[in-house]
C-alpha cells in the first residue's frame, strides 16, 4: 500500500528530494506472522540531518495488505503522521550503525490473517516528506513470485497476442488457476513452476491462483488494445466531468480533456471494472475532448468509475503507458487510503464501499431524484442577502479543531455559540478533499469534492442553509495555487522513474506535457504541485478553475472565497529570475494583478455580489497589487476585492500594555480584513503570557484585558476577523503539539490536531471568559447595527501609552442620532484618570450599558479601572430598545427540543420567528400549561418564540431547534 501523507505547508517553501531510498533486511525471511522478527537498517542509507532529526530518533510506520495487496490497515501503534508513537522507535546502535526494531508481527499489528507487511521509516514528524520509500514483504514460508507480466502491468497491445505468463512458488508443489476475465483459461495445474501462453484478442484482465494448502495467493496482470481514435463529436452543451441526462436518469455522460494521450477506456461498476471495446472513449475532433455517454443506469444506484488513461506517442521518459484515475472534475471520490477510517468513525453514515481489487481514487456517479447531491434548499438561502463588505465580522473556523467529532453536525450543533456572538460570516479552512483525514486541508486534490471526514456533502449544505437561516454568510477558503500526489491533474502527466504509481519525489513530477502544472514553481512559497494558470491557448487551469467556483457557487450555496497563496498566481518568477525568486514574488507582477482580477469577474459573473478575498498580505510592489485589487470596479459595496490584513503583534503588543501601531488594522478602501488572530499566526493570549510584559504569566490580568482589545478592535469601521476561540481567551500556542507540549520546530506542530478545552472545560461558565465571549458579542452587535460604524469617520490617538483612543463619528456636533462614539483604554496596572476629551458637553452614553455620564465640560475627568475600557457615545445605543415585556419565570423546555416544546406557564399565543425576524409559525387559543407547541416541520436551527399572555405582556425566549 502506497502510503501518501500530508505535506501541508502554507508559506515555507517545499524541497523535493526529501525521500530516501533503504533497503531493510528483515530476519528470519520469509517469516511467519507469530514469530519474532527484526527489521534492520543500516544508518548509512539515511541523512538524520535533512529531516532535522536529533538523538538517532527515527519510528517504524506500518501497515498490513492481504495475500493480493489489498489494503487492511494501519499499525496500532503508528500513531500520527506528525507524531510518531514511541511504541515504533527504532533502536540505534552506534557501534555498527544500524536501527533495528524486533516484534512479532500478529502482536504487533493485532491481526493473525494479513499476508503482506508494509514499512517505511521516519522522523518523528513526518511533515515535509521526513519519511524513506516503502518496503513490503509477504508473511509466511509459501510465496508466489510472478515473473512475467510484472505483477498489476497493463500491457498495452495493438493486436491477438499470446500472454506469456511465467510464476513459479516456495514451499513446493501449489495448484496454479489462470483466469481470464474470471473465467478459467488454463489449469488446475499442479506445479512449483507455471506457465502459459493464452491468446488475448480482447481486453483482459488475468488472474493467476496459486493454492497451497489453505492458503491462496492472488496476482492480476492486464491486456490492453488500443482502440485507435475513435474520432465523433462531442454532444453540444457538455463540460468536463460527468453531465447527468435531465431527462433520462439512466444515462449521464463524462468528459475526459487530456491532451497529448493517445486512448482512454472507462472501467467502473457499470462494467464490474473490466472495459470491453465498447468503453473506449470517443474522441471529439475539434476540441480533442474524450466523451462516452454510460447507458443501461439504475436510477438512484451509486456507480464508480475511473479512467484508464492511456499513452504510446511519443511518451516522455518516464511517464507511464498507462495511468489509473478518478475524474479531476469529481464532485464526490471514494479512496481506498482515507475511507476505511471514515467509515470506522461512522462520521459519513451510508457511505458508499470503495470498490474491491481496484486502487487509486474513483469518482462516484448517481443519477435520479434521490442522487447524494440533491438538496431542498429553504427560502434563507435562496433569498439570502450578503451582509455589506465593509460590516463584514468573519469567523475563521477549521472544522478539525472545531470540536471533538471533528465534524460539520458539529458546526451545525452549536449554530447557537455562532449566533449568540453576533458574528456575519463563518469562513471555513479548505474543506475540499484533501489527502488523509486529518488535516489543514491546503493539500487538495479535488476542488470540486467536499472531504467526506467531515461528514457527507448535504450535511455541509445542512450546515450551509442553516447559516443563511441565522443571517450568516459562508465563506470557503481555497486553494487553487497546487495541488498534491492524488490528484489527477498530476497523476495523469507525471513522472514515475520507479514505477511505484507514483509521482517523483526527487526532480520533476510531471513532464512537460502537463497543461495543468509547471515543472518547477514559479513562485517562492512553492508547495505541492504548482498550479500553470498561463499556458494559453487552451488553458486548462483556467477551466478547472472556473468550474470550481461555479461548482461551490451553484451547488452548495456559498457566498465567497479566501483565496489562499494568491502570492503564487504568477508565471514570472521562476527559481533562476533575476534579482532572486523571494524578491520577485513580493514585487509587482503584472500577470498576477490581471489574472485574479480575471476570476475576480468569474466568480461575479455567476454572483454579483459574491465575497472575494485575497491572502495576499502584500509587501512592497505587492502592497501596491492589494490597493489596485481592492478598488478594482469598486461601486459602493459591490465589486472591489477584500485582502488579508495582519495585526498579531501590534494588538499583542498592546495588551502587554506596550506600544503597538494598530491604525493599519483598517483602510479607507474598506477592503482590507483586519485581524489580530488567524490560522497562521499565534495565538494573543500565547503571546501576552510568554513573552516579557505587564501580562506575562497572568492569565487572569490577559483576560481582563481582552474586551478592552476587542474595543479597539472590532469598533473600526472596515470588515474585521476572529479566529475560532479568540473570543474566549484561548490561551494555548498555535504551535501545540498533539502531546500537549509546544514545539516550533523538529518537530514543528503547527499542523497538529489541537485540543477542546473550550467545550471539555466548559469555557462558558468561566466568568472571564465569558465576559470576554459577551462583551465582544455586543460590540460587533454595535458594529452591525449602527450607523456610525459603518458610514462614520475614524481617527486613533495612541499617544498615551497604554491608553489607546479611537473615535467614530458622522457628525461633530450634537444630533438626535448615534452619531459620535469614542473609545478609552487602560491597558495598564493602576485605575487611569484623566480628561475625557469630549467632543462637546450634554448627556453621553456607556454603549455596554446605556449607563449616562452628564458632561458639563468637554476635558471633564473621567477614570478607568486596570485593563478597563469605555465606549462613549452621544446617544445610547438601538439595541437597548427592546420592546418587549418579560412575563415572569416563564421558561421554555425541552430546549434544545426536537419534535415539540411546553411552556411552564399559560400563554394566549406564541409565534416564531427566524433568527432574521421572519414568522414562520403561530399558535393561538392555547389554554392549557400542558399544550405541546408541535416543531416537526422547522429546519433545524436557532428561532425566536415570543409568547403573549392574557394582559398582552409579551417575552420573548431563544429555540434551539435540533
Amino acid at each position: 500500500m502506497k502510503k501518501v501523507f500530508l505535506l501541508i505547508l502554507f508559506v515555507v517553501s517545499f524541497v523535493n528530494g526529501q525521500q530516501q531510498t533503504i533497503t531493510p533486511t528483515v530476519t528470519p525471511n520469509p517469516f511467519e506472522r507469530n514469530q519474532s522478527i527484526t527489521i534492520t537498517i543500516q544508518g548509512s542509507q539515511i541523512n538524520e540531518s535533512t529531516w532535522g532529526v536529533t538523538g538517532n530518533a527515527l519510528y517504524l510506520w506500518a501497515w498490513m495488505q492481504d495475500a493480493n495487496g489489498n489494503a487492511l490497515g494501519d499499525c496500532p501503534s503508528n500513531g500520527t503522521w506528525a507524531n510518531s508513537s514511541e511504541t515504533n522507535r527504532l533502536t540505534y546502535n552506534s557501534a555498527s550503525d544500524i536501527y533495528t526494531i524486533t516484534f512479532v508481527p500478529q502482536t504487533f499489528f493485532n491481526n493473525t490473517v494479513f499476508g503482506k507487511m508494509g514499512f517505511l521509516v521516519k522522523a518523528k514528524d513526518g511533515s515535509g516528506d521526513k519519511k524513506t520509500n516503502d518496503n513490503i514483504f509477504n508473511v509466511g514460508a509459501f510465496q508466489l513470485t510472478l515473473s512475467s507480466p510484472l505483477e498489476n502491468s497493463i500491457t498495452i497491445i495493438s493486436s491477438n497476442t499470446n500472454a506469456s505468463v511465467v510464476a513459479s512458488n516456495t514451499g513446493g508443489n501449489a495448484i496454479y488457476t489462470l483466469k481470464s476475465n474470471g473465467v478459467t483459461v488454463s489449469g488446475p495445474t499442479t506445479t512449483s513452476f507455471f506457465t502459459a501462453g493464452p491468446l488475448v484478442s480482447q481486453n483482459t484482465i488475468f488472474t493467476l491462483e496459486c493454492t497451497q494448502g489453505s492458503t491462496t495467493i492472488t496476482k492480476k496482470f492486464t491486456y490492453l488494445f488500443n482502440p485507435g481514435t475513435i474520432s465523433t463529436a462531442l454532444p453540444s452543451g457538455m463540460l468536463d466531468g460527468i453531465n447527468y441526462n435531465t431527462t433520462d436518469a439512466t444515462k449521464a455522460t463524462i468528459v475526459l480533456n487530456a491532451p497529448y494521450k493517445d486512448f482512454v477506456y472507462v472501467a467502473g461498476s457499470f462494467n464490474n471494472w473490466t472495459p470491453t471495446s465498447s468503453y473506449a472513449m470517443k474522441k471529439d475532433p475539434i476540441t480533442g475532448k474524450f466523451w462516452l455517454e454510460i447507458t443501461g443506469l439504475i436510477p438512484g444506484e451509486v456507480y464508480t468509475y475511473q479512467y484508464w488513461v492511456c499513452d504510446q506517442t511519443n511518451r516522455p521518459a518516464n511517464s507511464p503507458a498507462v495511468v489509473k484515475t478518478a475524474d479531476p472534475f469529481s464532485t464526490l471520490v471514494l479512496s481506498p487510503y482515507d475511507d476505511p477510517e471514515i467509515q470506522a468513525l461512522g462520521v459519513y453514515p451510508n457511505l458508499p464501499q470503495y470498490p474491491s481489487g481496484q486502487e487509486r481514487e474513483v469518482t462516484v456517479l448517481q443519477t435520479g431524484p434521490n442522487a447524494w447531491w440533491n438538496y431542498n434548499w429553504s427560502a434563507a438561502t435562496t433569498n439570502f442577502v450578503k451582509p455589506k463588505k465593509k460590516d463584514l465580522v468573519i469567523y475563521e473556523v477549521l472544522v478539525r479543531d472545531f470540536d471533538a467529532n471533528r465534524t460539520y453536525q458539529d458546526l451545525i450543533n452549536k449554530m447557537d455559540y455562532f449566533v449568540n456572538l453576533k458574528i456575519n460570516t463563518i469562513q471555513l479552512m479548505p474543506v475540499m478533499e484533501f489527502e488523509g483525514n486529518l488535516s489543514w486541508g491546503y493539500n487538495t486534490v479535488f476542488h470540486m469534492a467536499p472531504d467526506k471526514r467531515y461528514g457527507p456533502p448535504n450535511k455541509l449544505k445542512e450546515f450551509i442553509d442553516l447559516c443563511h437561516q441565522n443571517g450568516i454568510a459562508v465563506i470557503l477558503d481555497v486553494a487553487l495555487n497546487h495541488v498534491y500526489g492524488r490528484s489527477p491533474l498530476e497523476r495523469m502527466w507525471m513522472l514515475d522513474t520507479d514505477n511505484d504509481g507514483w509521482a517523483n519525489n526527487t526532480g520533476y513530477r510531471v513532464s512537460s506535457e502537463n497543461p495543468y502544472i509547471n515543472q518547477e514553481a514559479m513562485h517562492s512559497y512553492s508547495v505541492g504541485s504548482d498550479l500553470n494558470h498561463f499556458r494559453e491557448p487552451d488553458n486548462l487551469t483556467n477551466t478547472y478553475s472556473v468550474r470550481t467556483i461555479q461548482t461551490w457557487i451553484q451547488d452548495y450555496k456559498i457566498d465567497g472565497f479566501r483565496w489562499d497563496l494568491t502570492k503564487g498566481f504568477t508565471n514570472s518568477c521562476p527559481p533562476n529570475v533575476t534579482g532572486g525568486q523571494e524578491a520577485c514574488t513580493n514585487g509587482y507582477q503584472s500577470d498576477r494583478v490581471a489574472k485574479l482580477k480575471w476570476y475576480a469577474d468569474k466568480q461575479w459573473e455567476f454572483d454579483p455580489n459574491f465575497l472575494i478575498i485575497f491572502e495576499h498580505l502584500g509587501t512592497g510592489g505587492s502592497y501596491n497589487e492589494e490597493l489596485e485589487w481592492a478598488n478594482y470596479l469598486r461601486s459602493g459595496n459591490n465589486k472591489g476585492i477584500l485582502q488579508w490584513r495582519k495585526m498579531t503583534d501590534p494588538y499583542t503588543n498592546v495588551l502587554k500594555g506596550g506600544f503597538g501601531d494598530i491604525t493599519a488594522v483598517a483602510d479607507v478602501t474598506n477592503r482590507f480584513v483586519g485581524y489580530a488572530e488567524s490560522h497562521d499566526e499565534e495565538r494573543v493570549v500565547y503571546k501576552a503570557f510568554n513573552e516579557t510584559g505587564q501580562t506575562q504569566g497572568n492569565l487572569n490580568k490577559i483576560l481582563e484585558r481582552l474586551p478592552a482589545m476587542g474595543a479597539i478592535h472590532l469598533l473600526v469601521p472596515g470588515p474585521k476577523m476572529i479566529w475560532h476561540f479568540g473570543e474566549l481567551g484561548w490561551d494555548k500556542s498555535l504551535w501545540t503539539c498533539n502531546g500537549g507540549n509546544v514545539s516550533y520546530s523538529n518537530p514543528d506542530c503547527k499542523l497538529d490536531t489541537k485540543p477542546q478545552p473550550q467545550w471539555t472545560e466548559n469555557w462558558l461558565e468561566n466568568s472571564s471568559r465569558l465576559n470576554v465571549y459577551n462583551s465582544w458579542a455586543k460590540m460587533i452587535d454595535l458594529k452591525k447595527t449602527e450607523d456610525v460604524f459603518e458610514n462614520g469617520e475614524y481617527s486613533w490617538n495612541l499617544n498615551v501609552l497604554g491608553s489607546p483612543r479611537l473615535d467614530i463619528w458622522t457628525s461633530n456636533t450634537p444630533t438626535s442620532s448615534l452619531s459620535y462614539v469614542f473609545v478609552r483604554t487602560n491597558f495598564s496596572d493602576s485605575a487611569y484618570t484623566t480628561p475625557g476629551g469630549f467632543p462637546y458637553v450634554g448627556t453621553w452614553y456607556n454603549l455596554m450599558d446605556n449607563s449616562t455620564i452628564t458632561v458639563t465640560s468637554t476635558t471633564q475627568n473621567i477614570s478607568i479601572e486596570p485593563g478597563g475600557y469605555r465606549i462613549y457615545g452621544n446617544q445610547p445605543s438601538s439595541l437597548s430598545n427592546n420592546n418587549f415585556d418579560f412575563v415572569s419565570n416563564l421558561s421554555l423546555t425541552p430546549n434544545p427540543a426536537n419534535n415539540y416544546f411546553t411552556l411552564n406557564e399559560e400563554i394566549e399565543k406564541a409565534e416564531i420567528y427566524s433568527i432574521t425576524g421572519q414568522l414562520v409559525k403561530t399558535f393561538q387559543n392555547i389554554n392549557t400549561v400542558e399544550y405541546q407547541f408541535n416543531i416537526e416541520d422547522l429546519k433545524s436551527g436557532v428561532y425566536l418564540v415570543k409568547t403573549f399572555d392574557a394582559n398582552a405582556q409579551t417575552k420573548t425566549i431563544k429555540l434551539i431547534k435540533r
